[in-house]
């Protein structure tokens, strides 16, 4: 069966309370924007670091005591930098201050700043002793639209996640690391540029005005929410460019230019979502009673022999042949987890 989507855990209490701080700093110099960290919790710092890895982004959910940290040029010098950060204020309050701007996030709050900047950073809570909280975006150059000159405006800035497309950001990355045993490792790049262009769009939003959004942020914005249009209506037989096209007040044609950068065309976007959402269906062991013409209709082909012909070119086997090879492989996992539980004794 498909592999979950993996989150690498790092917990410092796995190690005695004054070993804690320095394992803590080891892990943070491995990842981009090393920084120098002050807190009165050194003497036990009791921590948690889960690392989800989505090709062109890397999420990592912090738990940690209140603290500070300061990024200089020697650190940045000593580390990756090219990458912009977007964080994601869970618990406690952050403060992030880069080139003379300023940003307080509660909870439900993002900032943004640029890892080749200095910083600062302070994130503490109403009671010292306890805990805060932040999801971390880690976001490469080349994977945002806007130069650092343009996006420039924005660090160390305050934006909501309580509403419009930061609140969906926030869902996202709240839901994705909270929950990550709920979808498949081979989705992992797919997720990420989900995100991406979320991002992309919530920084365009907070440009200076309107029409200070760069050309390309605006498509990558229409493009997710095509996207997103397409997944919730594949069980529609009716889904076609023209009422995409309808849905979002835009030409046919303005909708196939939309594609043309993304190596697909928007029949072949929806003929794929289609069949992957086939292929997971045909997988499930819950669903192994499900007859593979009621699978296919579900999510719009309602040719069977177009569809089996559609999922072969893709996958190489027929439906019959996929699912039969998958029940079989879950049903030897299944009897070997029995056989094993069986020669237990409690």
């Amino acid at each position: 069966m498909d592999a979950q989507l993996t989150r690498h855990v790092f917990d410092t209490e796995q190690v005695p309370a004054a070993d804690r701080f320095g394992l803590w700093l080891d892990m943070l110099a491995s990842t981009p924007g090393l920084m120098r960290v002050r807190t009165e919790h050194a003497d036990n710092f009791v921590a948690r670091s889960e690392f989800l890895d989505l090709g062109p982004m890397q999420l990592v959910r912090h738990r940690y005591p209140p603290l500070d940290a300061v990024r200089t040029r020697k650190l940045i010098q000593r580390s990756d930098a090219d990458y912009y950060v977007l964080a994601l204020t869970l618990a406690g309050t952050g403060i992030t201050d880069q080139e003379g701007q300023r940003g307080i996030c509660r909870p439900g709050d993002f900032t943004f700043y640029d890892c080749a900047r200095p910083q600062e950073i302070s994130h503490h809570g109403v009671d010292e002793d306890q805990p805060v909280s932040s999801i971390v975006a880690f976001i490469p150059y080349e994977s945002l639209p806007l130069s650092s000159r343009r996006l420039a405006p924005l660090f160390a800035g305050r934006m909501s996640g309580d509403e419009g497309i930061g609140a969906l950001l926030a869902d996202y990355l709240i839901r994705l690391t909270g929950h990550p045993e709920q979808y498949h490792a081979a989705d992992a790049e797919r997720l990420g540029g989900v995100g991406l262009d979320l991002v992309s769009t919530l920084l365009g939003r907070h440009l200076v005005s309107e029409d200070a959004v760069p050309t390309e942020v605006r498509r990558r914005a229409l493009l997710a929410q095509v996207r997103s249009h397409v997944r919730q209506h594949l069980g529609d037989p009716a889904l076609t460019p023209q009422s995409i096209a309808d849905a979002h007040h835009v030409s046919v044609r303005s909708l196939h230019r939309l594609f043309e950068d993304e190596e697909t065309t928007v029949a072949a976007y929806i003929r794929d979502e289609r069949l992957e959402r086939c292929r997971r269906d045909l997988a499930d062991a819950a669903l192994a009673d499900r007859p593979i013409q009621l699978v296919a209709g579900r999510w719009g082909f309602r040719d069977k022999a177009h569809f089996s012909r559609a999922f072969r070119t893709a996958y190489g086997e027929t439906p019959q042949a996929y699912r039969a090879r998958h029940l079989e492989a879950a049903r030897i996992v299944n009897t070997a987890a029995s056989a094993v539980n069986s020669g237990r004794t409690y």
